[in-house]
């Protein structure tokens, strides 16, 4: 079983486009998505979902999106509460929150705070997260902690996800082939697999198609297996 499964959610405002609706459409549908494929997730035994809902690029949308992002996610963690208490999930979120508002970060420290000793799976949003800015946060971090020794683990331990296990399998939706600057460090020998379907779309028979497929590959991490 995949043990942490990582997406980058994908073609919101394309699925949009071809039913001729405004983007923020495709976005409200999306974040429908998200809580079935979170009660899939833990139905199934993943142990850490991370989703990729807002990068330190999408700031350069427009600004009517922008603001209209905030809002849902704004509503998503008022009226998405109950989900992550009944099917037991701990909410945790990587990226730098701290340019968002004042009441914005107080519902995610909320959330996270309330779902804290949730066990049966973790899912990770990760807001104004961009893994560039995560390793020049890091590197001040270990800069203002006066690190002497930098190794591999130390690096590691600096990192938002430093308590969360690497990332085993990759899923992108809405037909793009590449990472877009999430979790590189951790992704560094996770299974990738890209799909055509658009992000509201996609839905549980097709994740579990890919898992069964992450099922049969063999992971080497570098090494040859006998």
């Amino acid at each position: 079983m995949v043990r942490h499964l990582a997406i980058i959610m994908d073609g919101n405002g394309r699925w949009a486009k071809e039913r001729f609706r405004p983007r923020i459409f495709g976005h409200q549908e999306g974040a429908k998505k998200i809580e079935d494929i979170t009660k899939h997730c833990a139905k199934i035994g993943v142990e850490y979902l991370s989703l990729y809902a807002f990068s330190t690029e999408n700031w350069k949308r427009p600004k009517n999106e922008v603001d209209f992002l905030m809002d849902l996610l704004s509503k998503y963690l008022k009226e998405k509460r109950d989900l992550y208490i009944n099917f037991n999930i701990a909410f945790r979120v990587i990226g730098d929150i701290s340019v968002f508002s004042a009441s914005l970060q107080d519902s995610i420290r909320e959330l996270e705070s309330i779902t804290q000793n949730n066990a049966k799976m973790t899912q990770i949003l990760a807001l104004n997260y961009g893994f560039r800015d995560e390793i020049r946060r890091a590197f001040i971090k270990m800069q203002n902690d006066s690190c002497n020794k930098i190794t591999e683990y130390t690096i590691q331990s600096y990192l938002d996800t430093s308590n969360f296990p690497d990332v085993d399998m990759l899923v992108r939706t809405g037909g793009e082939c590449r990472l877009s600057n999430f979790l590189l460090w951790q992704s560094s020998y996770a299974e990738l697999f890209f799909s055509n379907t658009l992000w509201p779309d996609f839905g549980v028979d097709e994740l579990d198609s890919m898992i069964l497929d992450f099922s049969k590959r063999e992971r080497k991490f570098g090494g040859i297996l006998e």
